[in-house]
């Protein structure tokens, strides 16, 4: 870690404990070097960073100051920095614990809409040309699932995922472990899923889910 990124988090870090609040106005670039031990170039590089964020405003003349949106850029920031350290078997963990879980709000919930985008997300993957491209829909089926729970926190959750599928670690193991018949095997499974969800069959519906995972982790990790 550099010096000016441990500074960056340094001030997240106040941000997020709420020591500073939007409109607030930080210590000059001058008090930082001071304050910190650091020269008022590293603190300027952080700054710069900060503001690129949405974290910070500055002004020639009157001072650096926390944004007003910085609340909501914190939240997105948080978000990404933690999809970048979830690492692929803990998102296997967390996928097996909770895709399983919210197939009764997917069966009690779901729309007509939200069983055709299913559809659609499955006829994309099979069409999909590349693996980067069948990996896209693959995603987007499983968020057009948990969307079809209709619970914003469920929606919120797996958004995040899928930012963790996104980072290259996920990428590099499916690019390595998908060979045609398991890319074949995976869309089979996709639409057992989905037959099931639309028959509104629950228990059929939790066992495909975790079969399909079950395949996924060993494919990917080897267990």
């Amino acid at each position: 870690m550099t010096i000016s990124t441990s500074l960056r988090e340094t001030i997240l870090t106040q941000l997020q404990a709420g020591h500073w609040k939007a409109g607030d106005r930080l210590p000059t670039e001058r008090e930082l070097s001071e304050g910190y031990g650091v020269s008022r170039t590293t603190v300027r590089k952080a700054l710069a960073d900060l503001k690129q964020q949405g974290l910070i405003e500055q002004t020639v003349g009157s001072g650096t100051f926390v944004a007003q949106q910085a609340p909501s850029s914190l939240d997105r920031l948080i978000q990404q920095d933690s999809a970048q350290h979830t690492s692929p078997a803990e998102l296997m963990e967390a996928r097996l614990a909770l895709e399983p879980a919210i197939i009764d709000l997917v069966v009690r919930n779901a729309t007509t809409a939200d069983f055709a985008r299913m559809l659609a997300c499955c006829t994309s993957a099979e069409r999909a040309s590349s693996l980067e491209e069948f990996e896209h829909w693959d995603g987007e089926l499983h968020e057009a699932i948990a969307d079809a729970a209709h619970n914003t926190f469920v929606s919120s959750v797996f958004k995040l995922m899928k930012q963790v599928r996104a980072q290259g670690d996920w990428g590099q193991l499916k690019k390595k472990s998908v060979t045609p018949e398991r890319r074949l095997a995976y869309q089979q499974e996709h639409r057992q899923l989905v037959d099931a969800l639309r028959d509104r069959d629950a228990a059929r519906a939790k066992t495909s889910t975790l079969d399909h995972l079950l395949h996924v982790r060993h494919n990917l990790l080897g267990h």
